[in-house]
């Protein structure tokens, strides 16, 4: 009988796990075949498949919109920002979970109230900082504004991740002739992989798909990202629809290959603190 009750149990587990998936996979399906559309077919028959499948509409978008420049932009920003986050992060985690000073708590709490307070309550100085070095209409001044508020949350997830390694790795590597850096590098970093997924996720996201910020500090057409460059396509009277889901659809997909990539990683940095 209890048999009968586990596989029972499984059996509504899966069904319910594959209606979930079904549910969450729907609207990116919808926005793909409203892609292949036209404006026509779009209000009447939204929920239909296409009459022809054609790839007229992303030809058009290349077209109306400079997307390549808005594209390279946002993958420029997105791929520096990540990196810069994941590298100071990293360093600063393995310094404050590895070495006990006595500023090492305060240090720490400094990177939490980066937490509480938000970013965009600063968006007045943030400008006028912005403006006196010359990096307004820059894309480097969305770099450092994302850096700088990616730190704190990636720097809280790395930490608690090094602090559940083993120290006797550390000596053992010290043993071995390993300085600081090669223990960080070689030894500790591998085997954090799963949280470094996770941090590339969270403000890979984040980076790509912000709005407020780019609107303010770029001016210039050219250096537009994919959230401000789409908003041409939203006309005072007419909108394409069909052009805007075409943007929408290329815009989505660096995401989902990004998460595709490290899903394994990410899935493994969000549970592992169960386990520990």
């Amino acid at each position: 009988m209890r048999v009968k009750t586990n596989v029972a149990s499984k059996a509504i587990s899966y069904v319910a796990a594959y209606v979930f998936a079904l549910l969450s996979l729907y609207p990116i399906v919808l926005m793909i075949l409203s892609s292949l559309k036209t404006n026509v077919e779009i209000f009447s028959s939204p929920l239909s498949l296409p009459n022809s499948f054609s790839l007229d509409t992303y030809k058009k978008l290349w077209e109306a919109v400079p997307f390549a420049d808005f594209l390279l932009n946002s993958v420029f920003v997105s791929g520096m920002s990540v990196l810069l986050i994941t590298v100071f992060s990293a360093m600063a985690a393995f310094y404050l979970s590895r070495f006990s000073y006595k500023w090492t708590g305060a240090l720490y709490f400094f990177f939490i109230i980066g937490l509480m307070i938000p970013i965009k309550l600063g968006i007045v100085p943030l400008f006028l900082l912005m403006k006196n070095i010359g990096l307004l209409n820059s894309l480097w001044s969305l770099i450092l504004i994302y850096t700088a508020s990616g730190i704190p949350i990636s720097v809280f997830i790395l930490t608690g991740f090094f602090r559940t390694l083993p120290v006797e790795l550390e000596e053992a590597a010290r043993i071995d002739g390993c300085n600081h850096l090669q223990v960080f590098w070689r030894v500790l970093l591998p085997l954090i992989r799963p949280a470094l997924a996770t941090v590339v996720i969270i403000n890979f996201i984040h980076a790509w798909n912000d709005f407020f910020f780019p609107l303010i500090f770029i001016q210039e057409e050219a250096l537009k990202t994919i959230p401000v460059g789409m908003m041409v396509l939203f006309g005072e009277y007419e909108t394409d629809w069909s052009l805007l889901f075409a943007g929408l659809t290329l815009s989505a997909l660096p995401m989902i290959v990004v998460f595709l990539l490290a899903s394994k990683q990410f899935m493994e940095g969000l549970t592992a603190g169960a386990v520990k």
